[in-house]
C-alpha cells in the first residue's frame, strides 16, 4: 500500500448515518420555522459541524436558533442512532484488511466525540478505533472544509500529510483533505461524483476501496 495513514471521515464513510441524521435536521429546521428539504440539508450541511447549520441559518435569514439547538438535535440523533444505525456495507472488510497488512488508520470527522462513539458502539465499530485513532471536529477551531481537522490527525498519528489519504463522502471533506495536502478517495454511494470534484479517485461499494489505495 502506497500511503502510510488512511483517515476515514465518520458519517456516511464507516456508519450509514447520512440519511437518518439529515432526515431529523431538515425536519428539525423546519419544525423552527426555517423549511428545508431533505435534498437542502444534504447539500447545504452533510460533511460539516453543527456550527455551519448557525452559520447559514443566521446568513440567510438574519436569526439565530434557540440556545438548546444543538442539544435537541444531538438527543434526537443519537436516539435514532440507537434505534436503526448500521455501518457501512464492506466497511469491517477493509479495516481487516489493513490491520492484516499493518496500516495504521484513524477516523477524523465533523460530529461530536460523543457522536461519534454512539455510532461506533451501536454498529460494532468500537472494537476497530482505539480512544487515540478518534479526531473530532471539537478538537480544532474550524470544522470542514479548513485543513486543520486532517492535519491535527496527521500529526497525532505520527505521519506526514502527503503520505495520507482521506476517505469522503462530501465536498465539504475533499475540499479540507486536498488542503491539507493529502490524496482524497471519494465514495459515491451517496454523492455523485461530481459532487466530490477534486478527488484523486471515486467508488461507490466498500470493495473496490482498497484497490484504488494500491
Amino acid at each position: 500500500m502506497r500511503y502510510d495513514l488512511i483517515i476515514f471521515d465518520n458519517d456516511g464513510v464507516l456508519v450509514d448515518s447520512e440519511p437518518l441524521s439529515n432526515t431529523i435536521l431538515s425536519g428539525y429546521l423546519t419544525e423552527l420555522g426555517h423549511p428545508t428539504s431533505y435534498e437542502d440539508s444534504l447539500r447545504d450541511y452533510m460533511g460539516a459541524a453543527v456550527h455551519r447549520v448557525h452559520d447559514l441559518i443566521q446568513e440567510r435569514t438574519g436569526r439565530t436558533l434557540p440556545a438548546d439547538f444543538d442539544e435537541t438535535l444531538h438527543a434526537r440523533v443519537f436516539a435514532a442512532f440507537e434505534r436503526e444505525l448500521q455501518p457501512v456495507a464492506g466497511v469491517t472488510d477493509v479495516l481487516g484488511k489493513l490491520v492484516a497488512d499493518g496500516v495504521p488508520y484513524c477516523v477524523a470527522s465533523s460530529g461530536t466525540h460523543e457522536r461519534i462513539r454512539v455510532g461506533h458502539r451501536r454498529t460494532g465499530l468500537d472494537e476497530w478505533f482505539e480512544e487515540e485513532w478518534v479526531f473530532s471536529a471539537e478538537d480544532v477551531g474550524r470544522g470542514k472544509p479548513a485543513p486543520d481537522l486532517f492535519l491535527l490527525a496527521a500529526e497525532r498519528m505520527g505521519f506526514a500529510p502527503e503520505r495520507c489519504a482521506v476517505i469522503e463522502d462530501s465536498r465539504l471533506g475533499v475540499a479540507a483533505a486536498r488542503a491539507a495536502g493529502m490524496d482524497v478517495y471519494g465514495f459515491t454511494a451517496m454523492t455523485p461524483a461530481e459532487r466530490l470534484e477534486g478527488a484523486n479517485g471515486y467508488f461507490d461499494d466498500m470493495g473496490q476501496l482498497l484497490g484504488l489505495l494500491g
